[in-house]
C-alpha cells in the first residue's frame, strides 16, 4: 500500500513536469493563469515539508473528473453498484465456512460482510480469505462444520470508514493497518471497499486528468 501512495505522488509529479515542458507554459504561475478561465484545480499530493502544488485544469461538461482530493468512498461504491449491481455481499454468523468461501469463489471476491442473524442488517464482523486459510485450513478444521462466527474478524476489531471518507484517507488507513478490505458504515452497513477498488479509482482519476490536459494542449478547449 505504501507503494501505491508513492505511485500516486509519482504520477502527479510526472504529470506536472510534462505540462511544464509544454512550450506554452514557462512557469507554474503562468500555467495557472492560462488554465484559470477553465475553472478547476488539480491538487498534487505532497510529502511533509513540500509546498502544495495546485494546477488549474479545464472543466468539460461531458467529462467531469472530481480529482482525488474530492473523491469519496461513496463515489467508489456508486461505481461498484453500476458495474456489479451490488457493492457488497454478505453472509450470517451461523453460516458455515464452506458456504462463505463458496459464495466468495462464485463472485470472485476476497471478503464478505458478516451480519447478525435476523432481518436487521447489523454487522457482526467480516470474513476474508485470510481468515479461512489461517483459522480453518491451517488448523485442519472442517469447513462444513465450522461456523463463520467462529473464524470471522469481529466487529470490535474492525477498521471501518464512512461513505464520505476521502479515498486517499481510506488508502492510508488500509496501509497503516495492513488490511485489504474495509466495511463502509453509515449507522448500518452500506458497502465494502477493497484495495483493488481504490487502485481502480486512482487510475481512473489519473487517466481522466491526463486526457483533459492533453485536450487543452491540443487546442480542444477554447
Amino acid at each position: 500500500m505504501q507503494g501505491l501512495m508513492r505511485m500516486v505522488r509519482s504520477c502527479h509529479e510526472k504529470l506536472k513536469v510534462t505540462i511544464l515542458q509544454h512550450p506554452q507554459f514557462k512557469s507554474m504561475s503562468e500555467m495557472n493563469k492560462s488554465f484559470a478561465r477553465f475553472g478547476r484545480v488539480i491538487s498534487f499530493p505532497t510529502v511533509q515539508g513540500e509546498e502544495d502544488n495546485d494546477i488549474m485544469v479545464p472543466e468539460s461538461s461531458t467529462m467531469r473528473q472530481k480529482g482525488l482530493e474530492n473523491t469519496t468512498v461513496a463515489d467508489v461504491l456508486m461505481i461498484k453498484d453500476e458495474e456489479k449491481g451490488n457493492s457488497w455481499l454478505c453472509c450470517r454468523t451461523n453460516d458455515t465456512a464452506y458456504d462463505a468461501v463458496k459464495q466468495m469463489t462464485a463472485n470472485n471476491i476476497g471478503s464478505l460482510v458478516v451480519l447478525k442473524p435476523g432481518e436487521n442488517k447489523l454487522i457482526a464482523g467480516i470474513i476474508t480469505e485470510r481468515d479461512y486459510l489461517r483459522k480453518v485450513i491451517v488448523q485442519d478444521r472442517s469447513t462444513k462444520y465450522t461456523r463463520v462466527g467462529d473464524i470471522m474478524t469481529e466487529q470490535s476489531k474492525l477498521i471501518t470508514v464512512t461513505s464520505d471518507t476521502n479515498i486517499l484517507q481510506a488508502m492510508q488507513l488500509m496501509s497503516h493497518h495492513h488490511i485489504r478490505h474495509v466495511p463502509v458504515i453509515d449507522g448500518k452497513v452500506v458497502g465494502m471497499i477493497s484495495v483493488v477498488d481504490i487502485v481502480k479509482a486512482v487510475v481512473d482519476q489519473q487517466t481522466g486528468e491526463v486526457k483533459q490536459l492533453n485536450q487543452f494542449i491540443r487546442g480542444d478547449y477554447y
